[in-house]
């Protein structure tokens, strides 16, 4: 791939390579925009096959944190850090320490957090190294259980959308994917009487969820052909593709997971068969909006209470959807470049 072209081509303004000797780091930070404040976004290790497919992950997961962050109403940028190894072998204080000191190297204009294969016991280490950091134990903690709660409250949103009624008594809803996210969003669900399909690749995942919840368990391939009412992608990205869109037998898709869509063109595929989508970085924003509280100083009651709001903001996706006559994915892009834009309008004047 052309980087440079790339970067152009959807505005990013850094992307940055490390690698420490010692513990064996290897990763990269994308910091996409900081027109709306420093860079948020979490911190991913994941074993990528080669080294292309993790640049081209970095980047989709930055410029996907402009987004969710406006979206959202924070005054925060976007950005992303991935980490390539395999998280069974390369974890260690060492590592996440090494890791720390090249967040700091960015002097605030990259903040991380826990991500995929990363936890508040690593971010602990971390930021023994950085003040650049959110989610740690001692303040918000787990970022996992308020993302549940947006993509819960969401599928409520979704619902009103799509029946008239927010009601997920009696719904059922098919989630892919129960770690920490799906797990949370599974005792929602549980909670007010919906009918629960789960998959995972891990059966550790899938035990905890049989032992505590009425839940019905199929293969992970099989989980597209589950007849339901929504279909909650809760694991890793570019799920909604050219194959499966067709085996989907759902009227809704809205999860927790990055990047739901593998191509833009896929909205407009789903739209086409009445599937109505709940575009992922406004759904998925509430471990995003709990851990930017502890930049304003913390408090759970208002960092839940602005999580809920999504419910509303969805809502407001959806009417503009409608209004202009484009897919949901779109809408959801105006109005977080709306907002971006408005911001930078207001900054044009010169304040010491």
């Amino acid at each position: 791939m052309n980087i440079f072209e790339e970067m152009a081509k959807y505005g990013y303004e850094q992307l940055v390579f490390f690698y420490d000797k010692e513990t064996g780091l290897k990763g990269i930070t994308c910091i996409h925009d900081t027109t709306l404040g420093p860079a948020l976004g979490g911190t991913r290790l994941w074993n990528y096959a080669t080294e292309e497919e993790a640049i081209i992950d970095v980047l989709r997961l930055a410029r996907g944190m402009t987004y969710k962050n406006a979206a959202a109403g924070l005054n925060i940028g976007g950005g992303k850090t991935v980490l390539i190894g395999d998280a069974s072998k390369v974890k260690s204080e060492a590592y996440f320490r090494a890791f720390g000191r090249f967040v700091q190297s960015l002097n605030g204009r990259y903040i991380t957090a826990e991500d995929v294969n990363t936890n508040v016991n690593d971010m602990d280490y971390v930021a023994m190294e950085t003040k650049y950091i959110t989610g740690l134990r001692k303040t918000s903690g787990d970022p996992s259980p308020f993302t549940a709660l947006g993509v819960y409250v969401g599928i409520k949103a979704s619902c009103k959308e799509k029946f008239g009624d927010d009601s997920l008594k009696g719904r059922t809803i098919a989630v892919q994917g129960v770690g920490s996210v799906g797990y949370n969003l599974v005792k929602h669900l549980i909670s007010e009487g919906a009918n629960v399909v789960i998959c995972d690749i891990k059966q550790s995942n899938i035990d905890r969820c049989v032992n505590e919840f009425p839940v019905t368990v199929v293969e992970p391939d099989k989980i597209y052909d589950v007849e339901c009412d929504v279909f909650a992608p809760c694991a890793l990205g570019a799920v909604i593709n050219d194959d499966t869109i067709p085996r989907l037998k759902c009227k809704i898709v809205a999860g927790s997971a990055n990047n739901v869509l593998k191509e833009e063109r896929h909205a407009e595929e789903l739209e086409k068969r009445g599937i109505l989508y709940a575009p992922d970085y406004v759904i998925n924003a509430g471990g995003v909006i709990n851990v930017y509280q502890e930049i304003l100083g913390y408090d759970k009651q208002e960092a839940e209470a602005k999580v809920k709001r999504i419910y509303e903001r969805l809502l407001e996706v959806y009417r503009i959807a409608k209004e202009e006559g484009i897919t949901t994915a779109k809408a959801a892009d105006r109005m977080a470049e709306k907002r971006i834009q408005t911001i930078k309008n207001i900054r044009s004047n010169y304040i010491k």
